[in-house]
Order: C-alpha cells, then sequence, then structure tokens
C-alpha cells in the first residue's frame, strides 16, 4: 500500500510539472509534451521522498493552489514597489538584513519560504539558521522580529503550514 502511495504522489508531482510547463510555454506540441513528462517523472521518482509521505488531501491541493496565487500577487506587488522606486528622482532606500522566525517544521516548507521570499523581489534569503532566517530587505520597514516576520513571513506561511505541517 506504501508504494502505491508513494507512485500516486510521484504522478501527481509529475502532473504539476507538466502543467506549469504548459501554463509557461503555451506549448501542446506532442513531441515536447513527451519529453516534459518524460523529465517530470524522473525527476518525480528521483525526489519524491518515499518515507513520512504526508497525506495528499483536497485542502492541501486548495492550499496549494491558493498558495501559487499568492505568490504570484506578492511577486506582482513587490516588483511594482521596486519599479516605483527606481523611476522616482531620489530612490528611497533603506536596506538592511532582518531576522525573521518560522514556524515551519517540515524541511520542503522552509526551502519553499525561504525560495518565495527570494523571488519577491526587494527580499533575499541570505542565510537559515534553524528557525531564523535572515532575510536582506530593500526597505526595512520593521527592525523588530516580530514586526518583521508579521511583514515578510507570515502570508507565507499561512498556506504552507496547512500544505507540509
Amino acid at each position: 500500500m506504501r508504494k502505491v502511495a508513494y507512485l500516486w504522489k510521484v504522478m501527481v508531482v509529475s502532473a504539476i510539472f507538466v502543467s506549469l510547463y504548459i501554463f509557461w510555454t503555451h506549448s501542446l506540441n506532442p513531441g515536447n509534451l513527451l519529453i516534459i513528462s518524460a523529465a517530470a517523472l524522473g525527476v518525480s521518482y528521483l525526489f519524491v521522498e518515499k518515507s513520512n509521505l504526508p497525506a495528499l488531501t483536497l485542502k492541501k491541493v486548495m492550499y496549494s493552489i491558493a498558495y501559487v496565487g499568492y505568490l504570484f500577487m506578492a511577486i506582482i506587488r513587490s516588483t511594482l514597489d521596486v519599479a516605483r522606486r527606481v523611476v522616482q528622482k531620489e530612490i528611497p532606500l533603506n536596506p538592511g538584513i532582518v531576522k525573521v522566525k518560522t514556524r515551519l517544521k517540515s524541511k520542503a516548507g522552509r526551502m519553499i519560504l525561504a525560495n518565495s521570499i527570494t523571488l519577491t523581489p526587494g527580499t533575499l534569503s541570505v542565510d537559515v539558521q534553524g528557525n531564523d532566517y535572515f532575510i536582506h530587505w530593500i526597505d526595512v520597514t520593521a527592525v523588530d522580529e516580530e514586526e518583521a516576520t508579521k511583514e515578510i513571513v507570515a502570508g507565507f506561511e499561512k498556506y504552507l503550514e496547512v500544505i507540509f505541517g
């Protein structure tokens, strides 16, 4: 039964990879789809963990979809903020490195959090030490760890906690 659950997760992850490929390329070329499907299966088979697989539930799938939407909107908001700063006569910057905390326990969730922060223009994950993340922020508006955590991490964590536990 465990092997079936593992193979099911490999198939789901592969389907997500292929869907993302189609979304980004707008290509339904059969040759390309065959190659990307084979590559997605191979990568999924190698990197989906066989032990301690979390249950795949409808709630987690829905939160994953919502997370992608949230991340997309965070990227758009941050991109517009950085663009606004660049076109001003005097660039309003207050750069610095802030320490934030995460409540996430799963390695995958923590890795996705760090990457999501880095994908958002104006922030960059510099280092991770246990539950502490050190983030370079283009405009430090909160030096207090709790406030910085609210501003940078809380929105992402709300979804990742449900998805990864």
